[in-house]
């Protein structure tokens, strides 16, 4: 196993695990998480997996970049690698304008009726790869080949929160109102960001989400409640 170990400021260390993003790549990503979750070396304060990496942060004050290092490489040979199994998350969502601006363009990119796009979106099993970006953006793989596009080459302003979007074979929930260059196809009254100190995200890197489609009432009707709790 050709892992590599890179030193970032003095309180981190990388761990890449491979060079190309894969179901296996990333269930050896999770299997390491989860086996020092299960012996968290003295000093170390927290793990954050990626699609191919893992971060591993620490207290300088108690421990040094080589003494993680070791305690990593002993969870490396002791791992065993399985298939992610995490839970299964349903997101609610309406791909009724005015919240789905790009269906029409990637249904016209893909030679496909907005219908199909909206069934094979349905259809897909995605799963949460990893969170970066902005708060509470979940990187979702799974998006079925035939409704994959790339990324817009200029992105768009203002892009609302709950908007799902998709681009190559990622999709995901935005949380705050940023800009994108991914196609907006639908939004969400599902709260993404719990308010959960203890658990802030709805989803675990690991988990699977599917999607649940609702028309516009329901999605007003869903909104409303969530926003007066």
């Amino acid at each position: 196993m050709n892992a590599r170990f890179k030193s970032i400021a003095d309180h981190a260390l990388l761990v890449t695990l491979a060079d190309d993003i894969s179901d296996d790549a990333h269930d050896l990503v999770i299997a390491l998480d989860k086996a020092i979750a299960a012996n968290m070396p003295v000093g170390v304060t927290e793990t954050v997996p990626a699609l191919v990496n893992l971060l591993v942060s620490f207290d300088p004050v108690v421990t040094d970049h080589a003494a993680v290092e070791a305690h990593v490489r002993e969870c490396l040979e002791a791992v065993e690698i399985q298939a992610t199994e995490g839970t299964v998350r349903r997101v609610k969502v309406c791909y009724e304008a005015p919240f789905a601006p790009d269906l029409e363009p990637v249904a016209s990119a893909t030679g496909l009726s907005t219908e199909a796009v909206i069934n094979a979106h349905l259809a897909a099993k995605f799963d949460v790869l990893m969170y970066g970006f902005a708060p509470g953006y979940a990187y979702l793989s799974g998006a079925p080949e035939q409704i994959q596009v790339p990324r817009k080459q200029t992105p768009i302003r203002d892009v609302p929160a709950g908007s799902v979007i998709i681009a190559g074979a990622q999709c995901l929930i935005t949380t705050l109102t940023m800009p994108t260059g991914w196609s907006i196809i639908g939004r969400s009254p599902t709260r993404i960001l719990t308010g959960d100190p203890k658990h802030p995200f709805l989803f675990d890197v690991g988990d699977r989400v599917t999607f649940q489609r609702i028309d516009l009432a329901t999605f007003e009707r869903l909104n409303s409640e969530t926003s007066h709790e």
